[in-house]
C-alpha cells in the first residue's frame, strides 16, 4: 500500500517520488508479527521506554508525541509502521518496541509513538466506508492514549496526543513541514470524525467537541480519572 506524504528531495529505501509526491510505502504484515497486550502490559512497555523517548525527543528540539492514525485498511489488516494497533473488538496489538522509529507520521517520528486503528477502508469526508472505527475500537485508543500518556509523563492534551489530521495542519504550532490536512489540502484527514453521535460528522472547524481528536483526549482523560 501507498501512503502519501507530501514532499522532499530525498530518496530512501521504501520511499517513492512521482513528480512532486512523496510516498511512504508501508507493508501489510501478519498477525503472528503483532504482539497481542493489555492495557496494562502496554503502561509497562510505554514506561520502559520512557527515557529513551524522552531522549529522542529532545535531541531535535521536542517534547514526546502520541499520534493517532486511522490505517485506511482492513479489520484485522496490521501494518509496520505503527507502534500500536487497535482491532475490530478493541484488543490491543503491538507491532515494535515503542522507542523504535517507524514512519508513521511525516516528518514527526522521532520521540514518538504511532497508534492506529485498524479500519477506515474506502472513508472519505462523507461517509466513513464499510469499515469504520467501531465502539470498541474507539474505547481502545483512548485507554491506550491513557496508558501512554500516563507512563510517559504526559498530558493529555492536543500539545501532545494529536491526530494525523491535527498534526498534517500544524494545529499544534510546531510547524514541521507545510500544511496537508482537513483545514487545507485535506491529504491526511485520520479521525476527523468517527460518524458517531460524538462525532457525526466532517468539520475540521468545529469547537464543541466533535472532532475526532477532542473524543478520543476526552474518554483518554475519562479513563485516567477513574484510575485516580
Amino acid at each position: 500500500m501507498i501512503r502519501r506524504f507530501g514532499n522532499t528531495e530525498i530518496v530512501r529505501n521504501n520511499i517513492c517520488i512521482i513528480g512532486k509526491a512523496v510516498f511512504i510505502l508501508a507493508h501489510v504484515v501478519s498477525k503472528s508479527e503483532m504482539r497481542h497486550v493489555s492495557v496494562e502490559e502496554l503502561r509497562q512497555m510505554a514506561s520502559d521506554c520512557r527515557e529513551s523517548i524522552w531522549a529522542q525527543a529532545q535531541a531535535i528540539g521536542r517534547d514526546p508525541k502520541i499520534y493517532l492514525h486511522w490505517t485506511a485498511g482492513h479489520y484485522g489488516q496490521f501494518w509496520d509502521d505503527y507502534h500500536v494497533q487497535i482491532d475490530e473488538d478493541g484488543e490491543i496489538y503491538v507491532y515494535s518496541e515503542l522507542d523504535e522509529i517507524l514512519s508513521h507520521t511525516w516528518r514527526r517520528n522521532t520521540g514518538a509513538i504511532g497508534v492506529t486503528l485498524l479500519c477506515g477502508y474506502q472513508a472519505n469526508t462523507s461517509d466513513l466506508g464499510p469499515e469504520p472505527p467501531t465502539a470498541a475500537q474507539i474505547e481502545g485508543m483512548a485507554r491506550a492514549i491513557e496508558a501512554l500518556a500516563d507512563a510517559l509523563w504526559l498530558t493529555i492534551c492536543k500539545e501532545f496526543v494529536t491526530t494525523h489530521g491535527e498534526c498534517a495542519d500544524n494545529e499544534t504550532n510546531d510547524w514541521c513541514h507545510e500544511d496537508y490536512g482537513p483545514r487545507t489540502t485535506c491529504e491526511r484527514w485520520d479521525l476527523e470524525y468517527l460518524q458517531t453521535d460524538e462525532s457525526p460528522a466532517f468539520n475540521p472547524w468545529a469547537e464543541d467537541g466533535s472532532r475526532g481528536g477532542d473524543v478520543f483526549r476526552g474518554k483518554a482523560n475519562w479513563y485516567h480519572n477513574q484510575r485516580g
